[in-house]
Protein backbone atom coordinates (compact mmCIF):
# COMPACT_ATOMS: atom_id res chain seq x y z
CA UNK A 1 0.00 0.00 0.00
CA UNK A 2 1.82 3.28 -1.46
CA UNK A 3 1.42 6.94 -1.43
CA UNK A 4 3.15 9.52 -2.27
CA UNK A 5 3.12 13.58 -1.37
CA UNK A 6 5.16 15.84 -3.62
CA UNK A 7 5.58 19.62 -3.39
CA UNK A 8 7.71 21.85 -5.23
CA UNK A 9 9.39 25.38 -3.89
CA UNK A 10 12.08 28.02 -4.68
CA UNK A 11 15.11 28.67 -2.69
CA UNK A 12 13.49 31.25 -0.48
CA UNK A 13 10.29 29.21 0.20
CA UNK A 14 11.64 25.31 -0.11
CA UNK A 15 9.79 22.46 -0.72
CA UNK A 16 11.58 20.68 2.36
CA UNK A 17 9.33 22.69 4.11
CA UNK A 18 7.05 19.49 3.88
CA UNK A 19 9.04 17.99 6.37
CA UNK A 20 7.96 20.26 9.38
CA UNK A 21 4.44 20.19 8.01
CA UNK A 22 4.42 15.99 7.84
CA UNK A 23 7.10 16.29 11.67
CA UNK A 24 9.41 13.64 9.87
CA UNK A 25 12.69 14.91 8.80
CA UNK A 26 13.65 14.12 5.19
CA UNK A 27 16.68 12.69 6.08
CA UNK A 28 15.83 9.67 7.96
CA UNK A 29 13.31 7.17 6.66
CA UNK A 30 11.31 6.27 9.70
CA UNK A 31 9.25 3.33 11.09
CA UNK A 32 5.71 2.85 13.00
CA UNK A 33 4.20 0.51 14.24
CA UNK A 34 0.38 0.60 13.57
CA UNK A 35 -2.42 -2.12 14.55
CA UNK A 36 -2.70 -3.53 11.25
CA UNK A 37 0.99 -3.45 10.15
CA UNK A 38 4.04 -1.26 9.60
CA UNK A 39 3.80 1.95 8.00
CA UNK A 40 7.36 3.40 6.80
CA UNK A 41 7.51 7.34 5.77
CA UNK A 42 10.91 7.98 3.65
CA UNK A 43 11.30 11.11 1.15
CA UNK A 44 12.81 9.81 -2.52
CA UNK A 45 13.62 13.50 -3.10
CA UNK A 46 14.03 16.51 -0.86
CA UNK A 47 15.93 19.64 -2.34
CA UNK A 48 14.90 23.24 -2.33
CA UNK A 49 13.22 22.60 -5.44
CA UNK A 50 10.85 19.40 -5.03
CA UNK A 51 10.20 17.19 -2.14
CA UNK A 52 8.24 14.27 -2.23
CA UNK A 53 7.21 12.09 0.91
CA UNK A 54 6.20 8.55 0.58
CA UNK A 55 3.93 6.89 2.92
CA UNK A 56 4.33 2.56 2.41
CA UNK A 57 2.30 0.40 4.70
CA UNK A 58 2.99 -3.18 5.17
CA UNK A 59 -0.20 -5.00 5.73
CA UNK A 60 -0.61 -8.54 7.25
CA UNK A 61 -3.78 -9.98 6.54
CA UNK A 62 -3.40 -13.24 8.19
CA UNK A 63 -3.15 -10.99 11.13
CA UNK A 64 -6.03 -9.12 10.13
CA UNK A 65 -8.31 -12.19 10.24
CA UNK A 66 -7.03 -13.25 12.95
CA UNK A 67 -7.59 -10.15 15.48
CA UNK A 68 -11.01 -10.28 14.19
CA UNK A 69 -12.02 -13.24 15.14
CA UNK A 70 -10.57 -12.50 18.54
CA UNK A 71 -13.40 -9.82 18.62
CA UNK A 72 -15.70 -12.47 18.40
CA UNK A 73 -15.66 -12.41 14.63
CA UNK A 74 -17.49 -15.55 12.99
CA UNK A 75 -14.96 -18.12 12.21
CA UNK A 76 -14.31 -18.34 8.57
CA UNK A 77 -11.73 -20.36 6.72
CA UNK A 78 -12.00 -18.49 2.98
CA UNK A 79 -9.47 -18.14 1.04
CA UNK A 80 -10.32 -14.71 0.32
CA UNK A 81 -10.01 -13.97 4.55
CA UNK A 82 -6.46 -14.19 3.54
CA UNK A 83 -5.66 -13.73 -0.28
CA UNK A 84 -6.75 -10.04 -0.79
CA UNK A 85 -6.13 -6.81 -2.32
CA UNK A 86 -5.53 -5.55 1.37
CA UNK A 87 -1.83 -5.31 1.26
CA UNK A 88 -1.96 -3.43 -2.02
CA UNK A 89 -4.73 -1.16 -2.32
CA UNK A 90 -5.42 2.41 -0.67
CA UNK A 91 -7.94 1.54 1.85
CA UNK A 92 -9.29 2.40 4.94
CA UNK A 93 -6.21 0.64 6.25
CA UNK A 94 -4.28 3.60 4.58
CA UNK A 95 -6.76 6.06 6.11
CA UNK A 96 -5.99 4.64 9.60
CA UNK A 97 -2.24 4.69 8.95
CA UNK A 98 -2.58 8.48 7.67
CA UNK A 99 -4.16 9.41 10.77
CA UNK A 100 -1.76 7.73 13.16
CA UNK A 101 2.08 8.63 11.15
CA UNK A 102 0.89 11.95 10.54
CA UNK A 103 -1.69 13.48 13.28
CA UNK A 104 -0.17 16.65 14.18
CA UNK A 105 -0.14 17.19 10.41
CA UNK A 106 -4.05 16.39 10.16
CA UNK A 107 -4.62 18.79 12.60
CA UNK A 108 -3.16 21.55 11.07
CA UNK A 109 -0.64 22.39 13.55
CA UNK A 110 3.35 23.10 13.50
CA UNK A 111 4.88 24.04 16.66
CA UNK A 112 8.23 24.72 15.32
CA UNK A 113 7.00 26.90 12.05
CA UNK A 114 3.72 27.75 13.06
CA UNK A 115 3.02 29.98 9.89
CA UNK A 116 2.97 26.74 7.57
CA UNK A 117 0.20 24.87 8.01
CA UNK A 118 -2.53 27.58 7.05
CA UNK A 119 -0.69 28.58 3.85
CA UNK A 120 -1.50 26.59 0.57
CA UNK A 121 1.24 25.03 -1.41
CA UNK A 122 0.96 23.50 -4.54
CA UNK A 123 0.62 19.93 -3.98
CA UNK A 124 0.78 16.40 -6.21
CA UNK A 125 -0.70 13.12 -4.47
CA UNK A 126 -0.31 10.01 -6.02
CA UNK A 127 -1.54 6.75 -4.93
CA UNK A 128 -0.91 3.79 -7.48
CA UNK A 129 -3.44 1.58 -7.04
CA UNK A 130 -6.80 3.09 -5.22
CA UNK A 131 -10.23 0.86 -5.41
CA UNK A 132 -12.92 2.59 -7.36
CA UNK A 133 -16.36 1.30 -6.60
CA UNK A 134 -17.98 3.93 -8.95
CA UNK A 135 -15.33 3.68 -11.58
CA UNK A 136 -12.94 7.22 -12.66
CA UNK A 137 -16.38 9.24 -12.77
CA UNK A 138 -17.06 9.00 -8.74
CA UNK A 139 -13.32 9.44 -8.11
CA UNK A 140 -13.69 12.75 -10.39
CA UNK A 141 -17.09 13.74 -8.59
CA UNK A 142 -15.43 13.03 -5.21
CA UNK A 143 -12.27 15.19 -5.39
CA UNK A 144 -12.94 17.76 -7.64
CA UNK A 145 -15.10 19.81 -5.75
CA UNK A 146 -12.50 20.34 -3.46
CA UNK A 147 -10.55 22.01 -5.65
CA UNK A 148 -8.27 19.32 -6.88
CA UNK A 149 -7.76 18.40 -10.63
CA UNK A 150 -8.03 14.63 -10.72
CA UNK A 151 -6.55 11.92 -12.99
CA UNK A 152 -7.76 8.63 -12.45
CA UNK A 153 -6.58 6.00 -15.03
CA UNK A 154 -8.17 2.74 -15.07
CA UNK A 155 -5.83 -0.22 -14.38
CA UNK A 156 -6.50 -3.21 -16.58
CA UNK A 157 -7.21 -6.50 -15.10
CA UNK A 158 -4.23 -7.86 -17.70
CA UNK A 159 -2.52 -6.06 -20.02
CA UNK A 160 -2.14 -9.16 -21.81
CA UNK A 161 -5.50 -9.49 -22.18
CA UNK A 162 -7.43 -6.23 -23.29
CA UNK A 163 -10.31 -7.59 -23.51
CA UNK A 164 -10.90 -8.52 -19.99
CA UNK A 165 -11.35 -4.56 -19.76
CA UNK A 166 -10.63 -2.64 -16.69
CA UNK A 167 -10.41 -4.11 -12.91
CA UNK A 168 -11.99 -1.64 -10.03
CA UNK A 169 -8.49 -0.25 -9.31
CA UNK A 170 -7.15 3.48 -10.58
CA UNK A 171 -4.15 4.75 -10.20
CA UNK A 172 -5.26 8.54 -8.97
CA UNK A 173 -3.24 11.77 -9.19
CA UNK A 174 -4.42 14.97 -7.46
CA UNK A 175 -2.85 17.91 -7.90
CA UNK A 176 -3.79 21.53 -6.43
CA UNK A 177 -3.49 24.37 -4.35
CA UNK A 178 -4.01 22.98 -0.69
CA UNK A 179 -2.98 23.35 2.72
CA UNK A 180 -1.49 19.72 3.77
CA UNK A 181 -3.61 19.13 6.43
CA UNK A 182 -7.14 20.04 4.37
CA UNK A 183 -5.25 17.36 1.56
CA UNK A 184 -4.71 14.67 4.32
CA UNK A 185 -8.43 15.39 5.55
CA UNK A 186 -9.70 14.73 2.17
CA UNK A 187 -7.71 11.49 1.58
CA UNK A 188 -8.77 10.32 5.18
CA UNK A 189 -12.24 10.49 4.50
CA UNK A 190 -12.28 9.74 0.87
CA UNK A 191 -10.03 6.70 0.41
CA UNK A 192 -12.39 4.81 2.22
CA UNK A 193 -15.28 5.80 0.76
CA UNK A 194 -14.23 4.63 -2.33
CA UNK A 195 -13.06 1.51 -1.62
CA UNK A 196 -16.53 0.84 0.34
CA UNK A 197 -15.13 -1.68 2.13
CA UNK A 198 -13.98 -0.73 6.13
CA UNK A 199 -12.14 -3.43 7.43
CA UNK A 200 -13.05 -2.53 11.04
CA UNK A 201 -16.20 -2.30 12.79
CA UNK A 202 -17.98 1.72 12.52
CA UNK A 203 -18.76 2.73 15.62
CA UNK A 204 -21.35 5.47 16.82
CA UNK A 205 -17.38 7.55 17.49
CA UNK A 206 -17.13 7.12 13.67
CA UNK A 207 -19.54 9.91 13.31
CA UNK A 208 -17.18 12.32 15.20
CA UNK A 209 -14.04 11.27 12.86
CA UNK A 210 -16.36 11.97 9.66
CA UNK A 211 -17.55 15.31 11.23
CA UNK A 212 -14.21 16.32 12.52
CA UNK A 213 -12.27 15.31 8.92
CA UNK A 214 -15.21 16.84 6.97
CA UNK A 215 -15.27 20.18 8.93
CA UNK A 216 -15.40 23.01 6.34
CA UNK A 217 -15.71 20.88 3.32
CA UNK A 218 -18.29 17.85 3.80
CA UNK A 219 -21.38 19.76 4.41
CA UNK A 220 -21.66 21.99 1.13
CA UNK A 221 -20.08 18.66 -1.27
CA UNK A 222 -22.41 17.82 -3.53
CA UNK A 223 -21.86 13.86 -2.74
CA UNK A 224 -22.57 14.63 0.95
CA UNK A 225 -24.80 11.76 0.98
CA UNK A 226 -22.69 9.32 -0.63
CA UNK A 227 -19.95 9.99 0.89
CA UNK A 228 -21.65 10.07 4.45
CA UNK A 229 -23.73 6.61 3.82
CA UNK A 230 -20.44 4.60 2.52
CA UNK A 231 -17.67 6.45 4.94
CA UNK A 232 -20.04 4.94 7.95
CA UNK A 233 -20.91 1.82 6.44
CA UNK A 234 -24.01 2.27 4.89
CA UNK A 235 -25.43 2.04 8.95
CA UNK A 236 -28.74 3.80 8.63
CA UNK A 237 -28.86 5.35 12.18
CA UNK A 238 -25.15 6.89 11.44
CA UNK A 239 -26.03 8.06 8.40
CA UNK A 240 -28.95 9.73 9.62
CA UNK A 241 -27.09 10.90 12.31
CA UNK A 242 -24.03 12.59 10.70
CA UNK A 243 -26.39 14.44 7.62
CA UNK A 244 -28.67 15.52 10.39
CA UNK A 245 -25.62 17.27 11.91
CA UNK A 246 -24.50 18.37 8.62
CA UNK A 247 -27.44 20.24 8.21
CA UNK A 248 -27.53 22.12 11.03
CA UNK A 249 -23.87 22.90 10.81
CA UNK A 250 -24.82 24.62 7.66
CA UNK A 251 -26.38 27.10 9.97
CA UNK A 252 -23.80 27.73 11.79
CA UNK A 253 -21.34 28.37 8.80
CA UNK A 254 -23.73 30.74 7.22
CA UNK A 255 -22.15 33.93 6.52
CA UNK A 256 -23.26 36.11 9.32
CA UNK A 257 -22.40 39.62 7.96
CA UNK A 258 -24.04 38.83 4.88
CA UNK A 259 -27.44 38.22 6.98
CA UNK A 260 -26.92 41.23 8.85
CA UNK A 261 -26.96 43.26 5.59
CA UNK A 262 -29.83 41.88 4.39
CA UNK A 263 -31.44 42.63 7.82
CA UNK A 264 -30.42 46.04 7.62
CA UNK A 265 -31.70 46.85 3.51
CA UNK A 266 -34.81 47.75 5.28
CA UNK A 267 -33.42 50.73 7.41
CA UNK A 268 -31.01 51.76 4.60
CA UNK A 269 -33.78 51.94 2.16
CA UNK A 270 -36.02 54.34 4.80
CA UNK A 271 -35.18 57.71 3.82
CA UNK A 272 -33.93 59.47 7.31
CA UNK A 273 -31.51 61.78 8.28
CA UNK A 274 -30.08 59.48 11.13
CA UNK A 275 -28.86 56.08 10.84
CA UNK A 276 -31.04 53.25 11.31
CA UNK A 277 -30.55 50.61 13.77
CA UNK A 278 -29.90 47.48 12.01
CA UNK A 279 -32.20 44.55 12.49
CA UNK A 280 -29.59 42.47 14.02
CA UNK A 281 -29.22 45.04 16.88
CA UNK A 282 -32.80 45.83 17.31
CA UNK A 283 -33.47 41.49 17.71
CA UNK A 284 -30.72 41.13 20.28
CA UNK A 285 -32.48 43.90 22.05
CA UNK A 286 -35.97 42.29 21.89
CA UNK A 287 -34.17 38.95 23.00
CA UNK A 288 -32.22 40.88 26.46
CA UNK A 289 -35.34 42.61 27.44
CA UNK A 290 -37.27 39.17 26.86
CA UNK A 291 -34.54 37.88 29.14
CA UNK A 292 -34.82 40.41 31.69
CA UNK A 293 -38.61 40.50 31.96
CA UNK A 294 -38.21 36.92 32.91
CA UNK A 295 -35.18 37.66 35.89
CA UNK A 296 -33.03 34.75 34.13
CA UNK A 297 -29.84 34.48 35.63
CA UNK A 298 -28.57 31.22 33.44
CA UNK A 299 -29.07 31.59 29.89
CA UNK A 300 -28.59 28.11 27.10
CA UNK A 301 -27.93 30.37 23.17
CA UNK A 302 -29.07 27.39 21.17
CA UNK A 303 -27.46 27.71 17.76
CA UNK A 304 -25.26 30.34 18.69
CA UNK A 305 -22.99 30.56 15.66
CA UNK A 306 -20.48 33.41 16.14
CA UNK A 307 -21.24 34.25 19.48
CA UNK A 308 -22.80 37.81 18.51
CA UNK A 309 -25.86 37.07 21.23
CA UNK A 310 -23.49 35.72 23.84
CA UNK A 311 -21.20 39.00 23.73
CA UNK A 312 -23.95 41.18 24.40
CA UNK A 313 -25.08 38.62 27.23
CA UNK A 314 -21.86 38.94 28.58
CA UNK A 315 -22.13 42.60 28.87
CA UNK A 316 -25.14 42.26 31.60
CA UNK A 317 -23.49 41.50 35.11
CA UNK A 318 -27.29 40.01 36.04
CA UNK A 319 -27.01 36.59 33.27
CA UNK A 320 -24.57 34.62 35.64
CA UNK A 321 -23.82 32.15 33.51
CA UNK A 322 -23.84 32.17 29.79
CA UNK A 323 -23.72 28.66 27.37
CA UNK A 324 -23.22 28.95 23.84
CA UNK A 325 -24.22 25.79 21.95
CA UNK A 326 -23.67 24.89 18.14
CA UNK A 327 -22.98 21.76 15.88
CA UNK A 328 -20.04 23.45 14.43
CA UNK A 329 -16.33 23.50 15.88
CA UNK A 330 -15.61 26.11 13.62
CA UNK A 331 -18.15 28.16 14.68
CA UNK A 332 -17.22 27.86 18.33
CA UNK A 333 -13.80 28.67 17.55
CA UNK A 334 -14.57 32.06 15.64
CA UNK A 335 -17.04 32.64 18.63
CA UNK A 336 -14.29 31.99 21.32
CA UNK A 337 -11.92 34.43 18.96
CA UNK A 338 -14.75 37.28 18.74
CA UNK A 339 -15.24 36.88 22.68
CA UNK A 340 -11.29 36.73 23.00
CA UNK A 341 -11.59 34.17 25.58
CA UNK A 342 -8.12 33.25 25.70
CA UNK A 343 -7.40 37.46 27.07
CA UNK A 344 -10.37 36.95 29.26
CA UNK A 345 -10.06 37.77 33.06
CA UNK A 346 -10.96 34.91 35.69
CA UNK A 347 -14.02 36.15 36.40
CA UNK A 348 -15.61 36.93 33.31
CA UNK A 349 -14.54 33.33 32.04
CA UNK A 350 -16.35 31.89 34.42
CA UNK A 351 -19.34 32.89 33.16
CA UNK A 352 -19.26 31.81 29.48
CA UNK A 353 -19.22 28.08 28.19
CA UNK A 354 -18.89 27.00 24.65
CA UNK A 355 -20.63 23.56 24.06
CA UNK A 356 -21.08 21.83 20.62
CA UNK A 357 -23.85 19.60 20.42
CA UNK A 358 -26.89 19.32 18.26
CA UNK A 359 -30.21 20.91 18.72
CA UNK A 360 -31.83 17.30 17.07
CA UNK A 361 -30.98 15.26 20.23
CA UNK A 362 -31.72 15.58 23.98
CA UNK A 363 -28.17 16.80 25.88
CA UNK A 364 -28.45 16.24 30.04
CA UNK A 365 -25.85 19.47 29.63
CA UNK A 366 -28.75 21.31 29.00
CA UNK A 367 -31.13 20.95 31.87
CA UNK A 368 -31.67 23.22 34.57
CA UNK A 369 -31.32 26.37 32.89
CA UNK A 370 -33.71 29.80 33.59
CA UNK A 371 -33.78 30.29 29.71
CA UNK A 372 -32.94 29.45 26.57
CA UNK A 373 -32.69 31.64 23.13
CA UNK A 374 -33.58 30.38 19.57
CA UNK A 375 -32.40 33.15 17.63
CA UNK A 376 -33.01 32.32 14.07
CA UNK A 377 -32.55 28.97 14.01
CA UNK A 378 -35.40 27.11 13.30
CA UNK A 379 -35.62 28.38 9.68
CA UNK A 380 -32.86 26.34 9.14
CA UNK A 381 -33.89 22.71 9.81
CA UNK A 382 -35.95 20.96 7.69
CA UNK A 383 -39.48 20.91 8.51
CA UNK A 384 -39.71 17.39 9.48
CA UNK A 385 -36.80 17.86 12.11
CA UNK A 386 -38.48 20.44 14.46
CA UNK A 387 -40.55 18.05 16.52
CA UNK A 388 -37.34 16.71 17.38
CA UNK A 389 -35.76 20.10 17.95
CA UNK A 390 -39.32 20.91 20.42
CA UNK A 391 -38.97 17.75 22.24
CA UNK A 392 -35.26 18.20 22.75
CA UNK A 393 -35.73 21.88 23.91
CA UNK A 394 -39.17 21.96 25.40
CA UNK A 395 -39.53 18.42 26.30
CA UNK A 396 -36.06 17.61 27.45
CA UNK A 397 -34.14 20.69 28.88
CA UNK A 398 -37.35 22.51 30.14
CA UNK A 399 -35.98 25.54 30.55
CA UNK A 400 -37.98 28.12 32.61
CA UNK A 401 -38.21 30.69 29.50
CA UNK A 402 -37.86 30.15 26.02
CA UNK A 403 -37.25 32.83 23.13
CA UNK A 404 -38.18 31.83 19.83
CA UNK A 405 -36.90 34.66 16.73
CA UNK A 406 -37.78 33.64 13.11
CA UNK A 407 -37.93 35.90 10.09
CA UNK A 408 -42.00 36.88 9.22
CA UNK A 409 -41.73 36.18 5.36
CA UNK A 410 -44.92 38.17 4.55
CA UNK A 411 -42.61 41.48 5.25
CA UNK A 412 -39.85 40.23 2.31
CA UNK A 413 -42.16 42.20 0.06
CA UNK A 414 -41.26 45.32 1.44
CA UNK A 415 -37.24 44.65 0.59
CA UNK A 416 -37.02 45.98 -3.04
CA UNK A 417 -33.26 44.33 -2.54
CA UNK A 418 -34.97 40.67 -2.41
CA UNK A 419 -36.08 39.06 -5.27
CA UNK A 420 -39.67 38.08 -5.23
CA UNK A 421 -40.46 34.92 -3.54
CA UNK A 422 -36.73 34.32 -2.96
CA UNK A 423 -36.14 33.75 1.86
CA UNK A 424 -34.00 35.81 2.80
CA UNK A 425 -30.77 33.35 3.29
CA UNK A 426 -29.72 30.58 0.43
CA UNK A 427 -29.67 28.25 3.55
CA UNK A 428 -33.50 28.96 4.90
CA UNK A 429 -35.55 25.52 4.71
CA UNK A 430 -39.00 27.63 4.56
CA UNK A 431 -39.95 31.62 5.72
CA UNK A 432 -43.19 31.40 8.25
CA UNK A 433 -45.94 33.81 7.91
CA UNK A 434 -47.11 35.55 11.43
CA UNK A 435 -50.08 33.39 11.61
CA UNK A 436 -47.80 30.07 11.01
CA UNK A 437 -45.24 30.91 13.15
CA UNK A 438 -48.15 31.32 15.83
CA UNK A 439 -49.65 28.21 15.16
CA UNK A 440 -46.43 26.09 16.02
CA UNK A 441 -45.80 27.93 18.97
CA UNK A 442 -49.33 27.18 20.33
CA UNK A 443 -48.88 23.72 19.09
CA UNK A 444 -45.56 23.30 20.91
CA UNK A 445 -46.62 25.30 23.94
CA UNK A 446 -49.64 23.46 24.73
CA UNK A 447 -47.67 19.53 23.86
CA UNK A 448 -44.93 20.52 26.27
CA UNK A 449 -46.75 22.95 29.14
CA UNK A 450 -45.87 26.25 28.12
CA UNK A 451 -47.80 29.88 27.48
CA UNK A 452 -46.66 31.88 24.37
CA UNK A 453 -46.74 35.32 24.00
CA UNK A 454 -45.84 37.31 20.59
CA UNK A 455 -43.86 40.47 20.40
CA UNK A 456 -42.79 42.50 16.72
CA UNK A 457 -39.52 43.01 16.30
CA UNK A 458 -38.33 46.14 13.79
CA UNK A 459 -40.60 48.54 12.13
CA UNK A 460 -44.34 46.75 12.51
CA UNK A 461 -45.77 47.45 9.00
CA UNK A 462 -49.85 47.97 9.52
CA UNK A 463 -50.25 45.39 6.14
CA UNK A 464 -47.32 42.84 6.31
CA UNK A 465 -46.29 43.21 9.85
CA UNK A 466 -42.49 43.33 11.50
CA UNK A 467 -39.45 42.02 9.19
CA UNK A 468 -38.71 39.79 12.74
CA UNK A 469 -41.16 37.94 14.71
CA UNK A 470 -40.58 36.92 18.64
CA UNK A 471 -42.08 34.41 20.66
CA UNK A 472 -41.64 34.41 25.03
CA UNK A 473 -42.07 31.03 26.30
CA UNK A 474 -42.79 30.62 29.69
CA UNK A 475 -43.23 27.52 31.77
CA UNK A 476 -46.58 26.78 33.08
CA UNK A 477 -45.45 25.94 36.65
CA UNK A 478 -43.20 29.07 36.16
CA UNK A 479 -46.04 31.13 35.67
CA UNK A 480 -47.64 29.74 38.41
CA UNK A 481 -44.99 30.54 40.71
CA UNK A 482 -44.47 34.26 40.03
CA UNK A 483 -48.32 34.78 40.41
CA UNK A 484 -48.08 32.80 43.44
CA UNK A 485 -44.71 35.41 44.61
Amino acid sequence: MFLTISTTGTVDDPATDLGFLLHKHPDKAQRFSTSHGVAHVLYPEATAERCTAALLLEVDPVALVRRAKGRGGAPDSALAQYVNDRPYAASSLLAVALAAVFSTALKGRCEARPELPGRPRPLRIEVPALPARGGPALVERLFAPLGWTVTAQPVALDERFPEWGDSRYVRLVLEGEQTLADALRHLYVLLPVLDDSKHYWVAPDEVEKLLRSGAGWLADHPEQRLITSRYLARSRPLTRDALDRLALARLAEADDSEAEELDNAVDEEADTEEKPVPLAVQRRAAILGALRDAGAARVLDLGCGQGQLVGELLKDVRFTEVVGVDVSMRALKEAARRLRLEHMGERQAARVTLLQGSLAYTDRRLTGYDAAVLSEVVEHLDPPKLPALAYAVFGAARPATVVVTTPNVEYNVRWESLPAGHVRHADHRFEWTREEFRAWAAEVAGRYGYGVEFAPVGPDDPEVGPPTQLAVFRRNETVKEAKAA
